[in-house]
C-alpha cells in the first residue's frame, strides 16, 4: 500500500514540475515578445508573421543567448550545438 502511495505523489510532483516549467516557458514568452502584450505597436495581425515571431524568438533564446544559470545556452546544455550561434548564423536558416 505505501508503494502505491509513493509511486501516486511522484507522479503528481512529475506533473507540478512539468507544470512549473511550462508556465515559466510562458511567462518568459511574454515577458520578452510585446507580441504578447495588448494594445502595442507589434501585435501580428497575420497568423503567419506570429508564428515566425515565436520561432525566432525561441531559436534566439535556445541558441543564441547564454543563460546565467547555465553558462551556455541550452542547446549546449542539451548537447544540440557545440557553439553559440550568433544572429547571422540565425538568419542564415531564413535564406
Amino acid at each position: 500500500m505505501t508503494d502505491l502511495i509513493v509511486v501516486q505523489q511522484d507522479n503528481q510532483w512529475q506533473r507540478l514540475k512539468a507544470l512549473v516549467l511550462i508556465e515559466r516557458q510562458n511567462l518568459t514568452m511574454r515577458m520578452q515578445m510585446r507580441r504578447f502584450t495588448r494594445l502595442t505597436n507589434a501585435f501580428s495581425k497575420k497568423i503567419e508573421n506570429h508564428v515566425a515571431a515565436i520561432a525566432l524568438h525561441y531559436m534566439h533564446y535556445n541558441y543564441c543567448r547564454i543563460h546565467q544559470t547555465l553558462r551556455v545556452t541550452p542547446a549546449m546544455a542539451a548537447g544540440i550545438s557545440d557553439h553559440v550561434w550568433d544572429i547571422d548564423e540565425l538568419v542564415g536558416l531564413l535564406s
